[in-house]
């Protein structure tokens, strides 16, 4: 007999609720949960195909051990046996920074990924980190960071209440959103349509959003930033500025007058290829709007300046009063953030704490740049004659880093940088040379294929949820959480408990309870909570506050305790009607906690206790977005694309979601098409600075002229992979185009959009 089981979706960012028939113990349908209180019933292609890519046959079941040169199935005991011997072997020898830790997208969709990752580096001692990011948001987290004193104050705009909105570099029709969590944002989109509301969006492809819009702005790829500080030089020329009720929590206005004083629209108009009517058109409408927000995403993150490009984002919304006002950009308060605290200043944000070994690349928010992986693995600067190299490692020493030592052990969870990484072949070489490599991932994979351990966690039906990171990203105020909808199958270990022993076993406890972790944390958070006077349960006794948590097991007391502590918590009993983890699972289909309201200045954590305008990395960068005015591209440049049914690399084994419109195709507009000869599906080749790819065309004027564009995450054509399906489309890696040398200098991040290439057809012999 079939039943119904709530879940959250975690294959996309937008987090709607599901509603799974089961029978047995195998999901066989899923559709939208009709009475979430945050996405109403809505669902995309990904969440209707929940079942298959629960079911996939090609997920692994059991742990592999590299055996005589062969990964083959092994215990739970005898994988994580391995796992201990092999990390600490190499900590002890090289050092800690020699185990290198990478960290995937799927992460930040699991309850276990957001609870496990900062303990295991605890445990570890290494700066040698890196993550998805990198090649995707870091620089909003910096330009956020530099902003407001807080890396992770990420001010998302107000879809339901604003009348303007500007979109710059994001596609939400097919992302689903991303760094703005909003369930139906297509829906929200026709919604400020249909109240009267303005949406621009400023693309160089016509995508299925720039469709939807009022006015779409084809600029010249990579030249985001321009355009962005043009627009605010129009706000300064023309009188504009207005920030009203921000005043008081803002400085540096008169010194971002004087920063962008050359970038006029006339100015950047060549670079761009925006006339400089629209321009001022742009910045006028905006000022002029009664609530506006400007809102971008992964096309002005993956560019040469896409730090400047964030940055420029949130000046737009403060200079029009827009940030922290409803219908603006405002931020979110989940119910798992820290207590807030009364404002004043804080600690502030800081770039280049230490620095990679070999090229010398500043962290960013504790990360190194993903680019920067292949040659931490496969360059020993101690032996390298290089006079640059040699300076560069001088550099990396004095800022703090272990120079001298590659990373010679790694762990990857939930992470495919062979693809996601730009020149995958020198990387994936690279990771064949390493001494020990474990992965927690449910797939044979490009990436996991060199493991010597495979830790495979189960699929989503079995597992909890709760969006830790994407509520911080929320549209509205609201929490959920919802159990395993089938059992723990038989054999298999829930991805808490994996990632709980592998911290145990890399940090010298292997074999102790993994309960202890989370024991461990609990313990940790409520002796800091007890002695900070902000803390509703300040001066109170831990063990007593510790037997008053609940859940069955761990991770589920640990969700207690943020729950409790948080901002609309009961403090352990201080606010009788605030939020416990009992209260929570009294609400299978969540708690709406209201609309988005004004938070300044708590959320600031900068020194002076201010919006800090004009941050002095942000100022020292300036000059070299002042040389791109007279930059222009000779030939084809280049840009990626997503698809509705697709999230980076994850979803091309589920046949369901590939095919038709999702393929691996290269998009040129007719005119480029027809000058180099190129017809039809006709097999092209593409070189870029890393390497060449071979791709059927598809010529369409949905990309402007001069651009030509590929997809993500696809590339599956390497042996010792076990996706089947994956395998007989396997499409082509972009990021093998690249060769990990291009990178925005604040964040570290992959420039991945604006890349020159060039083009030839291959004629059939």
């Amino acid at each position: 007999m079939s039943r119904t089981a709530l879940r959250i979706c975690p294959l996309c960012e937008a987090t709607c609720g599901l509603a799974l028939t089961i029978d047995g113990t195998e999901v066989t349908a899923a559709r939208g949960d009709r009475d979430d209180v945050f996405s109403h019933g809505f669902i995309c292609p990904k969440g209707a195909s929940f079942g298959a890519v629960d079911s996939d046959p090609d997920r692994l079941r059991t742990p592999l051990v590299r055996r005589d040169g062969e990964l083959r199935e092994a215990t739970w005991e005898e994988a994580f046996d391995a796992v201990a011997a092999g990390v600490r072997t190499a900590a002890e020898r090289h050092g800690p920074h020699s185990v290198g830790v990478v960290l995937g997208n799927p992460n930040v969709h699991t309850v276990a990924g957001a609870l496990y990752p900062p303990v295991l580096l605890a445990a570890l001692g290494t700066r040698s980190l890196f993550t998805a990011s990198t090649v995707d948001q870091m620089p909003k987290h910096v330009s956020s960071g530099l902003l407001f004193g807080d890396a992770n104050a990420i001010p998302v705009p107000d879809l339901d209440h604003t009348d303007h909105l500007l979109l710059i570099g994001a596609n939400p029709l097919e992302s689903n959103g991303s760094l703005c969590t909003a369930p139906d944002f297509p829906g929200r989109l026709k919604a400020l349509r249909a109240r009267g509301g303005t949406l621009t969006v400023v693309d160089p492809r016509r995508t299925r959003t720039a469709k939807l819009a009022d006015r779409h702005v084809a600029i010249r790829p990579g030249t985001d930033a321009l355009l962005l500080a043009a627009m605010v030089h129009v706000l300064y020329e023309e009188d504009l500025v207005d920030l009203g009720d921000l005043a008081p929590h803002v400085t540096g206005v008169e010194e971002v007058r004087e920063a962008v004083r050359d970038f006029t629209p006339e100015a950047v108009a060549a670079a761009c290829d925006v006339d400089a009517g629209v321009t001022r058109a742009l910045a006028r409408e905006l000022a002029a709007a009664r609530t506006g927000a400007v809102y971008g995403r992964i096309g002005s993150c993956t560019v040469p300046h896409g730090t400047l490009a964030s940055w420029l984002v949130d000046v737009l919304n403060i200079l029009t009063g827009n940030l922290d006002r409803p219908g603006g950009a405002l931020f979110p308060q989940a119910a798992t953030d820290r207590t807030p605290r009364p404002a004043g200043p804080g600690r502030g944000f800081a770039l280049g704490r230490w620095r990679s070994r070999v090229s010398g690349h500043p962290e960013a928010k504790g990360e190194l740049p993903l680019s920067a992986l292949a040659e931490e693995i496969d360059t020993d600067t101690d032996t390298d004659t290089d006079a640059d190299a040699a300076t560069a490692t001088a550099t990396a020493t004095d800022a703090g880093t272990a120079a001298g030592e590659p990373v010679r052990a790694l762990i990857t969870i939930a992470a495919n940088p062979v693809l996601s990484a730009p020149d995958g072949d020198r990387l994936d070489k690279a990771l064949d040379s390493l001494d020990f490599m474990v992965s927690v991932d449910p797939y044979l994979n490009e990436t996991s294929r060199h493991a010597d351990v495979v830790l495979p966690p189960p699929p989503p039906a079995q597992s909890p949820h709760h969006d830790f990171a994407f509520n911080t990203l929320a549209v509205r105020n609201q929490v959920r959480y919802t159990r395993p909808a089938v059992p723990l199958e038989p054999g298999r270990m829930a991805e808490t408990e994996i990632l709980a022993r592998l911290t145990l076993a890399v940090s010298g406890r292997h074999g102790a309870d993994p309960a202890a972790v989370d024991a461990m944390v609990i313990e940790q958070t409520l002796g800091k909570s007890v002695r900070d006077p902000h803390s509703p349960v300040h001066g109170r006794d831990p063990g007593d506050l510790t037997a008053r948590l609940t859940g069955e097991n761990g991770p589920e007391r640990r969700l207690d305790l943020m729950l409790r502590l948080g901002p609309y918590g009961d403090g352990f009993g201080a606010r009788p009607d605030g939020l416990t983890l009992e209260r929570l699972l009294a609400h299978p289909h969540g708690i709406d906690l209201g609309p988005l309201r004004p938070r300044l200045p708590q959320p600031l954590k900068t020194r002076s206790g201010k919006v800090e305008l004009l941050p002095e990395p942000i100022a020292g960068d300036l000059p070299r977005l002042r040389h791109a005015l007279a930059e222009r591209p000779a030939g084809l440049v280049l840009v990626g694309r997503r698809h509705l049914r697709s999230n980076n690399s994850w979803m091309h084994n589920i046949p369901a979601l590939t095919g038709g419109s999702n393929r691996c195709t290269l998009h040129l507009h007719p005119d480029d098409a027809g000058r180099l000869g190129v017809s039809g599906a006709q097999p092209v080749r593409v070189q870029g600075p890393g390497g060449e790819v071979t791709v059927p065309a598809e010529v369409t004027d949905t990309v402007r002229p001069g651009v030509v564009s590929l997809p993500h995450g696809w590339g599956h054509d390497r042996p010792g992979t076990r996706q089947t399906h994956a395998a007989t489309e396997p499409g082509v890696n972009v990021n093998q185009l690249l060769d990990g040398s291009l990178l925005d200098p604040l964040s570290g991040n992959a420039v991945l959009n604006g890349v020159p290439v060039t083009l030839t057809p291959v004629t059939a012999r």
